[in-house]
């Protein structure tokens, strides 16, 4: 892991810090991918953490004058999801924002870091480019901005310098009176899967004709591409079944997929096809289907958002863990996880992967249910964490979640059990009686290795029932 781990307060500190440690340091804030690097042991020459995450005014969604949208460096995918702005002017990246992972890895992994890890199959990078999106990059020496289309140079490449730190995303707001976007992805499984392939498409009409398109695709290139072969083509034009069926075939054109674990380099290019077509006939329609709910389940208590106070960097990590404060001088270099198990003792909350796959080590921080096995120790200075210790009543009645899994039989080995009733506790807070697609949404990011979920789906949804008969 980490040996140096830096709190900056300022954007300026953040800068220092960076040339002061050079190639040595790294920028973190939701650090859900720099954590699991580390773990594979991919980040051997990285010692320096610098954590920007107490630094005021970067989780912004903003919009100016000028009709831009604006998402600061914190900005978290959940926050895309939750937007009423992005949904209503910027679809396509809520819809691919939502499609990120599971809840707990939305309320910790930041829009910014899925376009600095450049990976290819990112899902918010093609949503991004198709709406035309800059990057703000800030060194010591001043700004730069760069289109997002300039940004990568290969797999896993950008154009960043090693003493430079994205500021600001900025694209232009959809005018819905002529505009219409769209976002899909095709994966292996419903959640916490790398995509297959994915494609965000963006329209401007004049009247009934395509005025200009943007399409852009993931997973099928070193970068994310665009297809401009199939843009052309699709501009003067009506969206005619035609027109859809040519468009199609040209956007497949454009790409040029590998073959490998997730798929042969042949579906993938099919599946190009197909869902190019469905997005162009979906936005030809005007009547595109709900692929993210109204209110989407965000395991998130907003109310219970706290200030993150400063942190001298040699500091103890003091924090509240149920309710009770603790101060630790030694742990710096570890997980959260590991802080919770190895120092504090609090051995409920499970290690099943330590790579954020199974929800074992779910807790709670500043009422947002996250992964602790991807959440740096020091991030918890000054935060209030509950774990699965703390969710039964000071009297020990069991919390409603665990006396519905207690009816139900929702637990077998028992090992995975703590993750899933920490994820149900807190749709309880959100949807006091949830449905069996919130309960679904809930624990999509929870792994049983014994059941076939149904138990735990019912205990989830008799939760609510028992809450009620509490109060």
């Amino acid at each position: 892991m980490w040996s140096h781990y830096i709190t900056a307060s300022t954007v300026d500190e953040a800068l220092a810090a960076l040339v002061e440690h050079g190639t040595a340091a790294r920028i973190v804030a939701g650090a859900t991918d720099l954590i699991i690097e580390y773990e594979l042991g991919a980040r051997k020459n990285v010692h320096t953490l610098i954590d920007v995450t107490r630094i005021p005014g970067l989780d912004a969604i903003t919009q100016d004058g000028e009709g831009r949208i604006h998402l600061g460096p914190l900005v978290t995918h959940n926050d895309c999801a939750a937007s009423p702005l992005l949904r209503q002017q910027a679809l396509p990246l809520a819809l691919a924002a939502y499609e990120v992972g599971a809840p707990q890895i939305r309320n910790r992994s930041t829009v910014a870091g899925n376009l600095i890890t450049a990976s290819p199959a990112n899902d918010t990078i093609p949503a991004l480019m198709a709406l035309g999106a800059s990057v703000v990059l800030r060194s010591q020496g001043g700004e730069r901005t760069v289109p997002l289309a300039e940004f990568y140079t290969g797999v896993r490449k950008t154009v960043m310098q090693p003493d430079e730190m994205l500021v600001d995303i900025h694209f232009p707001a959809l005018d819905p009176a002529r505009q219409r976007g769209a976002f899909m992805r095709m994966t292996l499984r419903r959640a916490q899967a790398i995509s297959v392939i994915n494609a965000a498409i963006v329209l401007s009409m004049d009247g009934d004709k395509v005025a200009s398109a943007a399409i852009a695709l993931g997973a099928v290139a070193p970068t994310i591409i665009r297809a401009p072969e199939a843009e052309a083509y699709l501009t003067g034009k009506t969206l005619s079944a035609d027109t859809i069926a040519q468009a199609a075939a040209l956007t497949q054109a454009a790409a040029s997929p590998i073959g490998d674990i997730r798929s042969s380099a042949d579906y993938r290019s099919e599946m190009v096809r197909v869902a190019a077509a469905r997005l162009l006939e979906e936005l030809a329609a005007s009547q595109q289907p709900v692929r993210i709910p109204e209110k989407p389940v965000l395991l998130a208590d907003y109310s219970q958002g706290k200030q993150l106070t400063s942190r001298p960097t040699d500091g103890p990590i003091s924090t509240v863990i149920n309710d009770q404060p603790y101060s630790f001088e030694t742990g710096h270099e570890k997980t959260l996880l590991r802080l919770l198990r190895e120092d504090a003792l609090l051995t409920g909350t499970k290690e099943g992967c330590a790579e954020g796959e199974c929800g074992a080590c779910t807790v709670f921080m500043d009422g947002k249910a996250v992964m602790s096995c991807l959440v740096p120790a020091p991030r918890a200075h000054g935060t209030h964490i509950v774990t699965i210790e703390g969710l039964a009543g000071e009297d020990g009645s069991l919390h409603p979640v665990q006396q519905a899994f207690v009816e139900h039989a929702a637990v077998q080995c028992g090992y995975c059990t703590p993750g899933f009733v920490m994820s149900a506790a807190m749709l309880l807070q959100e949807h006091p009686q949830p449905d069996r697609q919130q309960a679904k949404e809930a624990v999509a990011g929870n792994l049983c290795r014994c059941t076939g979920y149904y138990k735990i789906l019912d205990a989830i949804e008799s939760a609510g029932a028992i809450a009620q008969s509490v109060e």
